[in-house]
């Protein structure tokens, strides 16, 4: 059962989800710009942590900062950049079909990884095909990836949400590109660095330097925000202004340490 909002204690550290936590498109949850203020006033860490590719880290600290969370670039980590800083380590020679858009290309630029999005030839060679939530996937993309994947190829994600919360509702996310080609290619996606992989929230502990004990993760998906912090030793609140609604919620082996209608009701002082 998950604990009553007056047992909450105060954390060192937080690490909030942003599409359905801090915002919902272009509108701001009422009151996270003050309990963000309130943390970092009383020397909490911050950091924000998504799994969308499709904007960059510096895109979402200009869009906190416009809607009234001044942010800069340190204090939040995406899913694009996690792949990015993995290929970086694991593989710095590699080669990469991608299916995603120019927030992703971005980050593998940044990290001097090569890949290519317009095969010339249709027996290409590729080390990696990189799956992204991608807003102009269409069969030619499908069909690019198939073949990378029957020569070789390591299939790898960014993230695996099936939708993005969006104001009004939800819109496919990586999820719906993830299962085209694994039932095209028959291959299973081999990693997913994004939430609910432990890979993200350490990159988030790294920048917070502090222990998963003394931090909250504050988000609205039970089966990625939740779960990764419950696998990763931190307390977990979910929000209730996301994805996740309260039939989901009690459905669900994954159980929050905290329920809170929205992040305006999270502890401050």
């Amino acid at each position: 059962m998950s604990l009553k909002l007056s047992q909450m204690p105060l954390y060192d550290g937080y690490i909030f989800d942003l599409d359905g936590t801090i915002y919902l498109g272009e509108r701001l949850i009422p009151g996270a710009d003050r309990v963000v203020e309130e943390l970092r006033a009383a020397g909490r860490g911050v950091v924000f942590l998504s799994n969308k590719p499709i904007e960059t880290r510096y895109d979402y600290a200009a869009k906190l900062t416009r809607l009234g969370i001044p942010t800069d670039v340190g204090s939040v980590i995406n899913s694009s950049f996690v792949l990015a800083r993995y290929l970086r380590r694991e593989a710095p020679d590699c080669l990469c079909y991608v299916i995603g858009e120019q927030a992703l290309l971005n980050d593998l630029d940044e990290a001097g990884i090569r890949y290519i999005l317009d095969p010339e030839t249709v027996d290409y060679r590729v080390d990696y095909v990189v799956l992204a939530f991608d807003r102009t996937f269409d069969y030619q993309k499908l069909n690019r990836a198939l073949q990378g994947v029957k020569r070789g190829a390591r299939l790898i994600a960014t993230s695996g949400d099936r939708t993005c919360p969006v104001e009004g509702g939800e819109i496919p996310d990586a999820g719906g590109i993830i299962g085209a080609v694994e039932g095209t290619s028959g291959k299973k996606v081999e990693l997913i660095v994004g939430k609910p992989n432990s890979m993200t929230l350490k990159v988030a502990l790294d920048l917070l330097e502090l222990p998963p004990e003394r931090c909250l993760m504050v988000g609205d998906r039970i089966e990625t925000d939740i779960l990764m912090g419950k696998n990763c030793g931190l307390a977990t609140a979910l929000v209730m202004t996301g994805v996740t609604d309260r039939k989901a919620l009690e459905t669900s082996a994954i159980e929050p340490d905290y329920v809170l209608n929205s992040v305006a009701e999270l502890r401050t002082r």
